[in-house]
């Protein structure tokens, strides 16, 4: 397991006054980074591999969100590896120690020249330690729409929405789709499925969905072929 303390900063605060979703896997993404980093696996060995792993799925459940000056401790630790997928529970605890986020994400390890999946190496396997998974109740992968979706006016990704792999980044993708929630609306989970990666210039036309207390927004090509498909289910976290 791998942790890292940090306060919640006025940078990093929604127009609710707490730390939003996307906020929040900003941390999860540094959280194994830092991991990677510290175990001899991170970025500069992957590149020299030409290696990259890929966000393929996130679940992210919020018990409590933080707000302005709180203090939390981020963690993470991967529990499997089945051929090029990696498996790996976040989590955040506030000060008390008390866990108000819980998460759970697959990774595919991607060969960059051949352009397909690749298994973990040796070193991967012997530097990352297997630990039992999260208690949650966990959802299935794929991230399936309800009813009829209204498309809203395409977009252009632009050079702030890549990151180090020149894709967009993957919590770009929840930023975007968050922009089509109602007002009032409580996130107590969010799921995303990652299909293909947009890359700089790439038109994003949203297809926004709602049904019972869920939403919706498949992040597509303008041909129908999505890039990200993201669903928020409303909760009524604790204040």
């Amino acid at each position: 397991m791998y942790t890292f303390q940090s306060r919640v900063r006025y940078s990093e605060l929604d127009a609710e006054g707490k730390l939003g979703i996307s906020a929040i896997v900003d941390y999860f993404q540094d959280c194994s980074t830092f991991q990677a980093e510290a175990l001899g696996v991170g970025l500069s060995y992957l590149k020299e591999r030409g290696l990259v792993w890929v966000m393929s799925c996130w679940q992210i459940v919020i018990d409590r969100y933080p707000g302005l000056g709180d203090e939390i401790t981020v963690g993470t630790f991967p529990y499997a590896f089945r051929g090029f997928l990696g498996y790996r529970n976040f989590f955040l605890e506030d000060a008390k120690g008390n866990r108000i986020v819980r998460a759970n994400s697959i990774w595919t390890l991607m060969d960059l020249e051949a352009g397909r999946p690749a298994r973990a190496t040796d070193a991967m396997l012997e530097a990352y330690r297997m630990e039992p998974k999260l208690d949650m109740e966990y959802e299935l992968r794929k991230v399936r729409l309800s009813g009829e979706g209204e498309s809203r006016p395409g977009f252009y990704v632009e050079k702030q929405h890549l990151d180090v792999n020149r894709h967009v980044n993957n919590a770009e993708y929840i930023r975007m789709a968050q922009a089509y929630l109602p007002e009032g609306f409580e996130v107590g989970q969010m799921r995303a499925e990652y299909r293909k990666p947009a890359l700089l210039h790439d038109r994003i036309v949203p297809v926004v969905y709602e049904w019972e207390e869920r939403m919706g927004v498949s992040l597509e090509n303008g041909e129908g072929s999505p890039f990200a498909v993201v669903e928020f289910a409303a909760g009524h976290p604790e204040a």
